[in-house]
């Protein structure tokens, strides 16, 4: 039997786009559902679009490349954006893996899956940009000597910044903050 692979990229039950120069080439219909928008409203967009913030976006691309360059992929969670719809600017955790076809060309033609982790770790408490990175990377293990080096902020701005998220989390110690953000 001769499998449809349009087919099956359109109906695998995760997220997937194709993109060159982080912007959206092809996407299936999961990732439509999860960001509330037609692929017609996403085809031909930056990933801009997915992001809370264009800052984000930023620092995300420059955090990636490095990564990409030595290892031909990257994952991570972080929160995301809704882009349409009734839930239009909804932020959410979203699981993101990437593959560029060329690991020589990080930006360049690409895979990338989204899971929602949304139902699983729903995002209660208003953070800042900068608070969402150290959240990710605090749900990774990091510490803050190594959350610094990969946001390439000093440690002792991370402690400023896992403080911040202590107070409005209202958790005691880092392994309670960490189980607050897991619950959401």
């Amino acid at each position: 039997m001769d499998i449809d692979y349009r087919l099956a990229f359109e109906l695998a039950p995760i997220g997937m786009v194709l993109s060159r120069n982080r912007i959206i080439m092809d996407c299936n219909r999961h990732v439509c559902e999860m960001f509330g928008a037609s692929r017609e409203e996403l085809v031909g967009q930056s990933f801009l679009v997915l992001y809370p913030s264009a800052d984000e976006f930023e620092r995300t691309g420059a955090r990636i490349t490095p990564i990409m360059n030595r290892q031909g992929s990257y994952a991570d969670n972080r929160i995301m954006k809704r882009v349409d719809g009734r839930f239009r600017g909804e932020i959410f955790w979203c699981h993101v893996t990437g593959r560029a076809l060329d690991p020589a060309e990080p930006h360049g033609p690409g895979i990338w899956t989204f899971e929602d982790l949304s139902s699983r770790r729903p995002v209660r408490a208003e953070l800042t940009a900068r608070e969402r990175e150290v959240a990710a990377h605090l749900l990774e293990g990091l510490t803050s000597k190594e959350i610094g080096k990969a946001l390439s902020i000093s440690y002792r701005t991370v402690e400023i910044y896992r403080a911040r998220l202590m107070r409005k989390y209202k958790a005691s110690t880092t392994a309670d903050l960490v189980h607050k953000l897991t619950a959401g």
